[in-house]
């Protein structure tokens, strides 16, 4: 356990998160009775007797490191990083670990190149900046500056701020996967129950369709949970509505995440067909069977197989799979190999996933019983999967990150050119406003002139959906009125 005990909340979140980064999977209290329990105390904060004056003091076995800083307050973000840089040059030597991402530890590192890039700042420029005020690695800094400038290109011809994209949300699955914490329910404790849910979308559908007639369609995305968990004639019900509703044949693309390959049958892709889908995301994770079985995944390498072929055999032209590096008690070799699968099938698009061990998943909450499985996630497995994408033909167009990832690292999407996913660049670096519709969907506007993003959340449980839709639609109006 770590406790963090601070005179005041400033910068706290960011002192947490870096520490998270160098002993992840670690409990936190901000409680001075539970101190007693915790291997590393860390106390300060802005001292309140003096206008530019931050201490911290790190206790470890009785041994003490203090730390200070008289950083400008009134310019927040350079004190922010002042900060942390310090904290961060303490916790290298304490440690010994180096972050490949260094002080960095928010979700969209890219931003910070995005937003430079589209300054007309220079490439070298931008990575020096990244190395001193981040202290970022050379790889993680060249990856970032990459997926920026493609991002900047890709966004020039399809990122108008004005327009909007849509999210559409089904939260159910056929199981929940080991290391899952998103929105997601049992399909078959809702399936006699989906007229309910369904009658509830359309109508934030419907109440979406009319607040949003004025402005561009960019892209269209249906995600989860797992849409395909549900039966072919619901899967098109809610196709064809959103087909109805929206001017889905003008926008950029139109994604279904396929998902999980035991909710696909050939009647489902024959739908996604007939109902415009562009692209889909058929995701193995990997193609170790022994893996497979233990993370809950209710298919076989043979089955990914088997229904990759048959959508290319009905036309679709842009398949991602997703694979997760770190999964539990795997190696170099078994990524390797799955690499080395994967790249026979040739799909059009590789998302890389660094394993994050979140709170509410099974991994996290029955650690006990997982623990004999080692987690590992290295540079060279990182550095393995770039190498084999770059061998398909696919190049890295966006990246994020997340809390707890295996190895500090990052989410990379890769894709051939012309087959990136627009929604993703633009859900990850905020440049439009995505409407979100279903339990558990979030919609963010985004108000360009003021360079100011607001958020509406729906809520997750399905129930509580079903009776609020009213609600949820407000939510929004309140949101999306102000655009107008």
């Amino acid at each position: 356990m770590i406790a963090i005990l601070l005179t005041d909340p400033l910068f706290e979140q960011d002192i947490r998160e870096l520490l998270m980064a160098f002993y992840p999977g670690e409990t936190y209290t901000h409680s001075e009775e539970e101190a007693g329990q915790a291997f590393l105390i860390l106390r300060g904060g802005k001292d309140p007797g003096r206008a530019d004056h931050f201490t911290l003091d790190l206790e470890e076995n009785g041994a003490h490191t203090a730390l200070e800083w008289f950083p400008d307050f009134s310019r927040r973000t350079e004190a922010k990083n002042e900060i942390k840089r310090g904290l961060y040059d303490c916790l290298r030597k304490r440690t010994g670990k180096t972050l490949p991402w260094g002080t960095l530890t928010g979700i969209r590192p890219t931003k910070i190149a995005l937003g430079r890039l589209a300054a007309g700042e220079s490439r070298a420029s931008i990575a020096a900046y990244m190395k001193e005020t981040y202290e970022t690695g050379d790889e993680k800094i060249r990856l970032c500056v990459d997926v920026a400038a493609r991002e900047h290109e890709i966004l020039r011809k399809a990122g108008d701020p004005n327009g909007y994209s849509l999210y559409v949300g089904i939260p159910f699955c056929p199981t929940t996967c080991l290391y899952c914490s998103f929105t997601s329910f049992s399909i078959g404790k809702w399936e006699k129950r989906m007229d309910e849910y369904l009658g509830a979308l359309f109508r934030e559908l419907e109440y979406a369709a009319g607040r949003m007639r004025e402005r561009k369609l960019t892209s269209v995305y249906v995600g989860g949970g797992t849409p395909t968990a549900l039966s072919a004639a619901d899967l098109e019900r809610v196709l064809s509505r959103v087909r109805e509703l929206f001017p889905v044949e003008t926008a950029a693309e139109f994604t279904v995440e396929a998902g999980r390959p035991d909710s696909i049958t050939p009647e489902k892709l024959s739908v996604l067909k007939r109902c415009g889908v562009t692209r889909i995301s058929i995701n193995p994770q990997t193609m170790k069977q022994e893996t497979l079985d233990l993370i809950g995944r209710r298919h076989t390498t043979g089955q990914v197989k088997e229904q990759f072929y048959l959508a290319r055999e009905l036309g679709f032209d842009n398949i991602n799979m997703d694979l997760i590096a770190g999964l539990p008690g795997e190696t170099i070799g078994d990524l390797a190999r799955t690499m080395d699968e994967i790249a026979a099938l040739s799909p059009d698009g590789v998302t890389v996933h660094s394993l994050a061990i979140k709170r509410a998943s099974r991994l996290n909450l029955e650690r006990e019983r997982y623990g004999a499985y080692a987690i590992v996630n290295t540079q060279e497995m990182i550095d393995l999967t770039a190498r084999r994408a770059a061998g398909m033909g696919l190049f890295p167009y966006y990246l994020y990150r997340q809390k707890n990832m295996a190895g500090n690292f990052e989410n990379v999407g890769y894709a051939a050119p012309g087959r990136e996913c627009v929604y993703n660049i633009l859900i990850m670096e905020e440049q439009q406003t995505i409407v979100g519709c279903g339990a558990g969907t979030t919609t963010k506007v985004l108000y360009p002139s003021q360079n100011r993003l607001e958020r509406a959340e729906n809520v997750k449980e399905v129930e509580q959906y079903i009776a609020r839709t009213d609600e949820m639609i407000a939510r929004k109006d309140r949101l999306l009125a102000a655009m107008e």
